[in-house]
């Protein structure tokens, strides 16, 4: 099975520029726990609920004039709609990560989460090898 099949594409992003009570507003009214950032109609990162508590409120930060680009993890790991599953399974377990945006030609189109693997009754046993990775600690 491909990304493509499982991966949500009502994907919501923010750009760089956006301050941290609109990324906020953005996570709650889509019930989502992150969101990629975009810059130039490229994904440069992505920001969870976790990165505004520890990098903006935990650090004293004026959350009104933090911006994404400020917070956000860089060099997100992206993953292909073409590629198959496992390879999402192993991106998450390697960069202990729970999310993956998911690109088509260079271009956002949806995003997978370790949800989504957990899920799809075929994948079970693929999200607990991904979780398994994540609480395991970064080894490279």
């Amino acid at each position: 099975m491909k990304v493509k099949d499982i991966m949500a594409t009502d994907v919501v992003f923010v750009d760089a520029t956006t301050k941290t009570p609109e990324i906020a507003k953005v996570l709650k009214q889509n019930g989502i726990g992150a969101v990629p950032v975009m810059k130039n109609g490229n994904v440069v990162g992505i920001i969870t609920d976790r990165d505004i508590i520890l990098r903006v409120l935990a650090d004293n930060k004026d959350i009104n004039t933090v911006t994404a680009e400020q917070i956000m993890s860089v060099n997100a790991v992206c993953i292909e709609e073409s590629d198959d599953i496992d390879r999402a399974v192993d991106l998450m377990a390697e960069y202990q990560i729970k999310r993956l945006p998911v690109l088509s030609k260079g271009k956002l189109i949806g995003i997978i989460s370790l949800g989504d693997l957990a899920i799809e009754q075929i994948h079970i046993d693929e999200a607990g090898e991904a979780l398994n990775g994540i609480s395991r600690g970064i080894s490279h």
